[in-house]
């Protein structure tokens, strides 16, 4: 928390297990891995001891599908990013007009 009152969550990518042990012990608060290999994944879960961060989120993303959401979620993260929800969603025109 900074002098101001406000509070900035220190989020970091990343794409190695190595990188991710990195993160851990340095404090930040979100890590997002783009590794693509589920054991890797697993490995990242695993190595969540080392967090300076009691409250480290980790987050898988890159080329996850509906079919492998499942096995990924299951290595431990807690959350993961799903493009394939928001690829072909269909765009909707909409307008408002307000009167006072």
């Amino acid at each position: 928390m900074t002098r101001s009152g406000h509070s900035v969550t220190i989020e970091v990518e990343v794409q190695t297990v190595g990188e991710a042990c990195q993160a851990l012990r340095s404090g930040a608060e979100w890590i997002i891995s783009t590794t693509r290999s589920i054991p890797q994944l697993r490995d990242v879960v695993a190595h969540r001891h080392l967090a300076t961060t009691p409250s480290v989120v980790l987050e898988a993303s890159g080329a996850i599908t509906l079919p492998t959401a499942r096995a990924i979620a299951e290595t431990g993260v807690n959350a993961l990013s799903v493009g394939e929800l928001t690829h072909s969603a269909p765009a909707l025109d909409l307008s408002m007009q307000l009167q006072p």
